[in-house]
């Protein structure tokens, strides 16, 4: 990256954890993006990203409305606000000269992302969402191989997100993301919006013109509670110690998810052990049997596409498995590509009929970075700076109309799954709107 620009300036708008990640980019890179500014309701979580990055009082707002009504004060914001509030929060920002680094998904209906896209288009403004896949080592090595034609042309695609059982009772069932009313987004489009903008990162050329889905809530409903649960996991429940999701094992002992689970944790506030269980006890919706939750988001789906050129893929989304992982299996007219993101390496398959074998394989191994996302998450903030630079080394990879693709597909599936009915997507007509 060039040295001799100055640092690109940008605002956190909503101080959650996904937006301090991105910004946390200034920390490691002062002399490539500085954080001048903070939006954020919580007047704690705004106190802290001021005194951590060194903000003045003029620079702490409380909402978008107070930061627009300023002039223009940096050269782009990161939006990591809820689903529900992306759209809202980021026409002001585009209509007052900021680009944009937003997370994902980009809203909650296909109707306010069209809309979004055609303000940017309006206003000149740069938007990249935050699809970290794209960026992460595995998948940009993944994506060279079938952009050199190694395994000739797409045929169908394959691939699976497993969401491992503690993170799909934290968030899923106990959590903000488990009721699509409060949360805003479907499982699919909270979870699997980066895997479906993958296939149609990897089948670039063409688009989708076909989706259906089928999935629903099988698991986790009162229905499905073993004899013995109780309502909360520390009050009346008699097979606590031996629940996979038990909140004390889950979120005390181990602990896990603490950012989700425990009050102004990103304040940095610290609860004792004994303070942690009465809150479990008593009023923190984790501490809930996940078979008697407020849930009403399914638990698996599966998602189906076809493409321009007859090409085919599948989607898979499961939730609870007792393994986190994503795999990925391409078949083309010349060979095969299968991987698993958290191994850290795939494999490249031909025919090859000879003794003592049908077929070659060559493994291509990626190292995995302890970074979310399989060290995505920095490589995509980098980039953005480029963007926001004008830099001609940029990807951009992430545009909002690279990504409309993906989200479409993932609203049409949900469509589909409610309908029970399969989908044609009219790109004509869609772009048009």
């Amino acid at each position: 990256m060039n040295m001799n620009h100055k640092p690109v300036e940008v605002i956190i708008v909503g101080a959650g954890s996904r937006s301090m990640n991105y910004a946390s980019y200034a920390l490691r890179h002062p002399d490539q993006m500085r954080v001048v500014g903070v939006v954020d309701p919580n007047p704690l979580r705004r106190a802290h990203v001021a005194e951590q990055y060194g903000l003045t009082a003029e620079m702490v707002f409380s909402d978008v409305e107070a930061l627009v009504a300023r002039p223009k004060l940096a050269d782009a914001a990161i939006n990591g606000t809820l689903d529900a509030q992306h759209v809202a929060t980021s026409l002001p920002l585009l209509q007052k000269g900021y680009d944009l680094l937003l997370e994902k998904p980009i809203g909650i209906a296909e109707d306010e992302v069209l809309g979004l896209y055609r303000t940017a288009q309006a206003y000149g403004r740069k938007v990249m969402i935050c699809h970290v896949l794209r960026y992460a080592p595995f998948y940009v090595e993944l994506k060279r191989e079938l952009e050199a034609g190694t395994i000739g042309d797409i045929l169908h695609m394959q691939t699976e997100e497993n969401v491992d059982y503690h993170h799909m009772a934290t968030a899923f069932v106990r959590g903000k993301f488990a009721n699509q009313a409060q949360g805003g987004s479907s499982f699919l489009m909270q979870k699997c919006c980066h895997d479906l903008d993958l296939i149609t990162w990897f089948q670039s050329k063409v688009r989708p013109v076909k989706v259906s889905s089928y999935g629903g809530r099988s698991y986790f409903r009162e229905s499905r509670a073993p004899q013995g649960s109780g309502s909360r996991c520390l009050t009346d429940c008699a097979i606590e110690a031996n629940c996979p999701f038990s909140a004390k094992k889950l979120y005390v002992d181990h602990p896990l998810w603490q950012v989700y689970v425990w009050p102004r944790y990103l304040d940095g506030v610290r609860l004792s052990e004994e303070e942690k269980l009465a809150s479990l006890r008593t009023d923190n919706p984790f501490g809930r049997c996940v078979w008697r939750c407020d849930n009403d988001i399914a638990d698996h789906q599966a998602v189906m596409m076809e493409f321009e050129d007859g090409s085919t893929a599948v989607h898979n989304l499961v939730g609870g498995a007792a393994k986190a992982c994503r795999t990925v299996h391409i078949t083309g007219t010349k060979g095969e590509i299968y991987g698993e993101l958290e191994e850290g390496f795939f494999v490249v398959r031909h025919p090859h009929l000879r003794e003592g074998g049908v077929y070659s394989e060559r493994r291509v191994e990626i190292p995995v970075s302890r970074d979310m996302h399989g060290g995505g998450d920095h490589r995509l903030v980098e980039d953005f700076v480029r963007v926001v630079r004008g830099d001609a080394s940029a990807q951009f990879s992430t545009s909002l109309e690279h990504a409309l693709v993906g989200h479409l597909v993932g609203f049409r599936a949900d469509a589909s799954m409610a309908s029970g009915t399969s989908t044609k997507i009219d790109w004509s007509a869609v772009m048009s709107k």
